[in-house]
């Protein structure tokens, strides 16, 4: 999911972050684990709009979201580092995202990340 935001700025991120998270099922999003960044300072109000518990990540310890950093690294493939975002509309970064979730990935024994979606949707019944 690749999200359009208004800025970096907390309230910005929190709001488009609490929006896409809804239109997931409940039983799929129980928590959320982010670096240290500024952008969720507030991530108690965040909480509070989704019910999902947000966590941090140790300074400087980017294994802890290994697959986060993995799928950043492919996502560079198409926005390279300094790239001018205010360019992109949802639809644009819907693209990507359908590029990125069809693509297969080892730590999903090779399937992608739709089908292991469909598949996770399918057994919340």
């Amino acid at each position: 999911m690749l999200v359009r935001v208004g800025g970096k700025d907390t309230g910005s991120v929190v709001e488009a972050l609490s929006d896409q998270i809804r239109r997931l099922p409940e039983a799929m999003v129980e928590t959320l684990t982010w670096d240290r960044g500024m952008e969720m300072a507030a991530h108690k109000q965040f909480t509070v709009a989704t019910d999902v518990a947000v966590y941090f990540c140790d300074p400087k310890s980017p294994r802890q979201r290994a697959t986060s950093e993995n799928t950043n690294r492919l996502l560079r493939q198409y926005l390279p580092r300094r790239t001018d975002l205010s360019v992109y509309d949802q639809k644009d970064l819907d693209l990507i995202a359908l590029k990125l979730d069809t693509r297969p990935r080892k730590t999903l024994s090779y399937s992608t990340p739709a089908a292991t979606l469909t598949e996770a949707v399918a057994l919340t019944g």
